[in-house]
């Protein structure tokens, strides 16, 4: 059984929901993923994603520079545990229509588990 844990993304990138779409743009792409995490005192609150910024400010016409990532988080997370098969995750994702999965270890977030990270091989080496 190939589990979440083995093929989760462990760059945790966050943001305060005052950053600018265009700050998160630039932290995604130096990071290279395609999620940031949105922190309120010191919890992380919400996710933006690319499709995100897409859709809901450059789509709309929005001035990307202005738009805080606040403003157009998914929340509450939708979290799934480290153990558990990559079918309930992608299960999640379905029932949510999300793309973006918050994975964690008991209580503390260890990753992100993406559509796209489901697509990713799994050798043998892997269990």
């Amino acid at each position: 059984m190939v589990t979440v844990g083995q093929l989760i993304n462990h760059k945790l990138v966050t943001g305060p929901g005052t950053m600018t779409t265009v700050e998160a743009a630039k932290s995604m792409s130096a990071h290279r993923v395609g999620s940031i995490l949105v922190e309120h005192d010191h919890h992380l609150v919400g996710i933006v994603t690319e499709s995100d910024i897409v859709r809901k400010v450059l789509g709309t016409g929005q001035e990307p520079s202005l738009f805080p990532i606040g403003v157009i988080m998914s929340a509450p997370l939708i979290d799934i545990d480290e153990r558990r098969p990559i079918t309930e995750a992608a299960d999640l994702m379905y029932r949510y229509s999300i793309r973006h999965l918050v994975v964690r270890r008991g209580n503390t977030i260890v990753g992100v588990l993406s559509v796209r990270d489901l697509l990713r091989p799994v050798s043998l080496d892997d269990f």
